[in-house]
């Protein structure tokens, strides 16, 4: 019986260890102010400083993490010669994780989608056109230099914003005049995602039951009229 008392009194009982958690969040809550307050040169005395700071922290940091992933910015189709093309460009802006993964040599592989349907009240819409190629993102620790590759094609880069700036703007293949009607009603879609598929295993197991790699626009849907398109027809987020 007193083996049992004592051993029973190395655990806490749930309401202990409930406040003892809390005691233990606010106490590090209070160091993580107190560092960045020092590091600001932030007065410890002055509490309307304190207060104002604090305000913009509780402002600027969901700011900054709704600013991570990927939104489409403009979306439009292109009649030429040869036929009929669908473009996208967006906003993309890489995770803390995929960031530090990208900067240790680890090349990501983004996935860029358009489809092509014709709307049909009578049964499912009718798939015209499907494209789909992918476009790969390296870092070089070597030499310092971000690599943007399709296929057998590469360009380097010496600021990841610039290659973000590359990988951004997204086209489709031609799509033959003769398989769209010159007077026909249409409509467009577009994706750019990260292909958690071709991350190394262990990332992929994190990309599955986590948020710090959800990179992906979601399908951005426009119409195309093609009696009204002359030189091209352009759809914007709202």
């Amino acid at each position: 019986m007193a083996d049992d008392r004592k051993s029973s009194d190395l655990f806490l009982r749930p309401d202990e260890s409930l406040r003892f958690c809390m005691a233990c969040f606010k106490r590090g809550i209070l160091a993580v102010v107190c560092l960045l307050m020092k590091l600001l040169a932030i007065p410890l005395g002055n509490p309307p400083t304190i207060a104002k700071w604090l305000v913009m922290s509780f402002v600027l940091c969901p700011m900054l993490a709704s600013a991570e992933g990927i939104s489409v910015n403009k979306a439009e189709a292109r009649l030429s010669e040869d036929g009929y093309q669908l473009s996208a460009s967006y906003n993309v802006n890489l995770t803390f994780a995929a960031q530090q993964a990208l900067e240790r040599g680890v090349p990501l592989y983004f996935v860029g989608e358009f489809l092509l349907t014709r709307p049909r009240w009578y049964w499912l819409d009718e798939e015209i056109f499907q494209s789909e190629h992918t476009v790969k993102l390296s870092y070089n620790v070597l030499t310092r230099q971000y690599r943007i590759s399709r296929g057998a094609l590469f360009q380097n880069f010496a600021s990841l914003e610039d290659a973000l700036n590359i990988l951004a703007r997204q086209s489709s293949t031609v799509i033959p005049a003769e398989v769209v009607s010159k007077d026909g009603s249409y409509i467009a879609a577009a994706r750019l995602r990260l292909d958690v598929a071709q991350l190394p295993k262990l990332l992929q197991v994190n990309a599955l039951t986590g948020k710090d790699w959800t990179l992906n626009s979601d399908w951005y849907r426009w119409v195309i009229n093609t009696a009204e398109m002359t030189v091209n027809s352009e759809g914007k987020t709202e």
